[in-house]
């Protein structure tokens, strides 16, 4: 009867023990954001934080309810395809991915885990929705169409400065998509009488190589056609612009309030708050196919007088009035 009462006495101590050992099992796993860019974590913590706000607007916050996993090719587009890989292996439970060369990694990673893209194209020209409305697949997100815009940005170039008899455009040659961004804006510029010079940079030196170039025969004007290695790179062209006095606009307003001239497009951090909020979405249940493709509606026009001032130049009355800010 004592080595019965032992064995039972044994038998309760060690189911308790194994109790909350068990109980933790059972708990349910911390869902995980697989986040992928082509940039570098430092010239894009403001975009980060706004993604993380995204999330919290859905109720998860990094580290207390949802762990996210981050992946940064630093510029280094051909890593994208392994960042992804890794991704997917993990098996994550939504992947965020900006900028065309990240979302055709992931893409082409996985067909089943949900993709929410942040992209400057046409996601049905680049066959990652079906449609805007209805996206289908594991794929949804946001999108700037930024290749409309540049025309914009060709205009108001012309429109600020009516003697610039060449204008040059900064483009990343290795980025997706590049060749009909430039064919589009070759085309406005065509119709409109307007000279270009081409000008492709795939890494910091051949930034500063062109702008060195630039020294002596400097173009009368700048576009620059932005993509996630030019945009990281913000501060060093808004620097060589400033030292070879060439009046520049660029696609995003960080250009601007660094010290370039003008800038047209949208604001990124409401973009990325989007995309974290559609990650959160995922999370809690929602398919990706049936959340429709978000486009901003709002575009800001910036100028930075202080800058202008810099450069002798006086901004047209006309173009000062449609400005939604103007930095003095």
């Amino acid at each position: 009867m004592r080595d019965f009462n032992r064995r039972g006495i044994i038998g309760l101590v060690g189911g308790a023990a194994a109790w909350p050992l068990a109980a933790r099992a059972q708990q349910p796993r911390m869902p995980i954001v697989g986040f992928l860019n082509s940039a570098s974590p430092e010239a894009f913590a403001s975009y980060v934080e706004a993604f993380l706000d995204g999330l919290k607007e859905t109720g998860f916050a990094e580290g207390q309810n949802v762990a996210v996993e981050y992946r940064w090719a630093r510029g280094r587009y051909d890593q994208l395809g392994s960042l992804a890989a890794d991704l997917a292996a993990r098996k994550v439970d939504v992947i965020v991915a900006s900028g065309e060369p990240s979302v055709s990694a992931a893409k082409a990673a996985t067909s089943t885990i949900p993709i929410v893209f942040l992209v400057g194209g046409d996601p049905v020209q680049l066959g990652l929705v079906s449609s805007f409305n209805r996206p289908r697949g594991n794929a949804t997100g946001v999108t700037i169409l930024t290749i409309s815009l540049d025309l914009k940005r060709l205009g108001l170039l012309r429109d600020t400065l009516a003697a610039a008899n060449k204008i040059a455009v900064l483009i990343n040659p290795s980025f997706p998509g590049s060749d009909a961004r430039v064919r589009d804006i070759e085309r406005a510029a065509h119709s409109i009488g307007q000279d270009l010079v081409i000008a492709g940079a795939r890494n910091e030196e051949e930034i500063n190589r062109i702008f060195a170039d630039w020294r002596d025969r400097a173009p009368d004007a700048l576009l620059v056609a932005g993509d996630p290695f030019l945009n990281a790179r913000r501060d060093q062209i808004v620097a060589l612009a400033a030292s070879n006095s060439t009046p520049a606009i660029y696609e995003f307003r960080d250009f601007a309030v660094a010290g370039g001239l003008m800038s047209y497009g949208t604001h990124l951090p409401p973009l990325y708050r989007q995309q974290g909020a559609y990650a959160g979405r995922i999370l809690r249940g929602a398919k990706p196919a049936e959340i429709p493709v978000w486009q901003p509606s709002k575009i800001d026009f910036v100028i930075n007088l202080k800058t202008a001032k810099s450069l002798d130049l006086t901004i047209p009355p006309g173009v000062l009035a449609i400005a939604n800010e103007v930095i003095e």
